[in-house]
């Protein structure tokens, strides 16, 4: 082909490719740039390094609300027992207030023809009821983490069943409730993203999950921790509540603001308990049971969710595996993702 080819002069240029055309027999320093990623990699002799992102196109700011999926609530047998509540999925947001009184986030800076993970997370499952006169209860499960690109939101502790030796609850984002008067779940420590759940209730009152806002019990043994308040999405929207701690012989709504359950109740009112809100990441509510018969499985808590901001001029790619719809607001646009995990990019 001649000396214009080797160097570059006629319509070969060596070094540019794209990510399927790559050289098949490259040498140890080989230099290429991708015309498709603009990203430069070099041969390290087994594989392309990973290489270095190149734009004229500066790098944009985007807003987000990233909240893990709730813990369920714990499962109990017979004997006027009440469960603890499920802890709220983990909370980190840029706008408005973060989780468990840390201070607020600030914007990650992106690049356009990039693609970013999001992961919404789960709520955990509610503990099965134990069977008649069997001795035993059953934990709640905690939630799973909400992922997007370096930001990661843990999911809510399960909460602790009562029967026996009661067990603590669980650790998560927020704390699951204890059973009975066993320690309560602990929060994520580095970076805070929610409290601690409630612990010292009894035999017959559970103690509430942990929430954004507050730890589990603030308002009252068995109630779950309220959440935070954003407006990231443009309305005023409160999340990661804790679930309620159930009651044996008592009347009391142990929900949360920002879509904790109820705990059940068992005795001069009977109702079971309820599920964190999806899309919230509440935590679940913790089962009650009476001294005859009846028993209760605890709820699962809600799933999670991430928003994110960003100025109105971009326009996002949601991959496959998402769930989530975009709306302008201002001069900025807001996407909600609600299901799924998979990759966003923006152009």
């Amino acid at each position: 082909m001649g000396l214009d080819s080797g160097y570059g002069i006629g319509s070969v240029k060596p070094g540019v490719c794209t990510s399927t055309t790559r050289p098949a027999s490259p040498y140890v320093g080989q230099t290429i740039f991708e015309t498709d990623t603009f990203t430069m990699k070099v041969w390290l002799g087994n594989a392309w390094s990973i290489g270095t992102f190149h734009t004229d196109i500066p790098p944009f700011s985007v807003d987000y609300l990233v909240v893990a999926g709730g813990g369920g609530g714990a499962g109990t047998q017979n004997h006027a027992y009440g469960c603890g509540g499920g802890g709220a999925g983990g909370m980190r947001c840029t706008v408005t207030a973060t989780g468990g009184g840390g201070s607020l986030e600030t914007g990650l800076s992106l690049n356009t023809s990039t693609s970013y993970t999001v992961t919404i997370g789960g709520g955990g499952s509610g503990g099965a009821a134990g069977t008649f006169n069997s001795g035993t209860g059953n934990n709640g499960s905690s939630g799973s983490n909400s992922v997007f690109s370096t930001i990661t939101s843990t999911g809510g502790g399960g909460g602790g069943q009562p029967v026996s030796t009661a067990s603590a609850g669980l650790t998560g984002g927020s704390g699951g409730g204890a059973g009975a008067n066993a320690a309560a779940g602990a929060r994520t420590a580095s970076p805070v993203q929610g409290f601690n759940g409630g612990s010292g209730g009894s035999q017959n009152t559970g103690n509430g999950g942990g929430g954004a806002g507050e730890a589990g019990n603030t308002d009252g043994t068995a109630y779950g921790g309220d959440g935070l308040a954003t407006n990231i999405n443009g309305s005023s929207v409160t999340y990661a509540g804790g679930g309620g701690g159930g009651v044996y012989n008592g009347t009391a709504d142990t929900s949360s603001d920002g879509g904790g359950g109820r705990g059940g109740r068992y005795g001069s009112t009977n109702s079971p308990p309820t599920a964190g809100t999806v899309n919230l990441g509440g935590g679940g509510g913790g089962a009650a049971s009476d001294p005859s018969t009846n028993v209760q499985a605890g709820q699962a808590g809600g799933s999670g969710v991430v928003i994110l901001r960003y100025p109105s001029g971009y326009t996002i790619t949601i991959g496959a595996g998402l769930t989530g719809t975009t709306a302008t607001v201002g001069s900025n646009k807001v996407t909600t993702l609600t299901a799924g995990s998979g990759n966003v990019s923006w152009s």
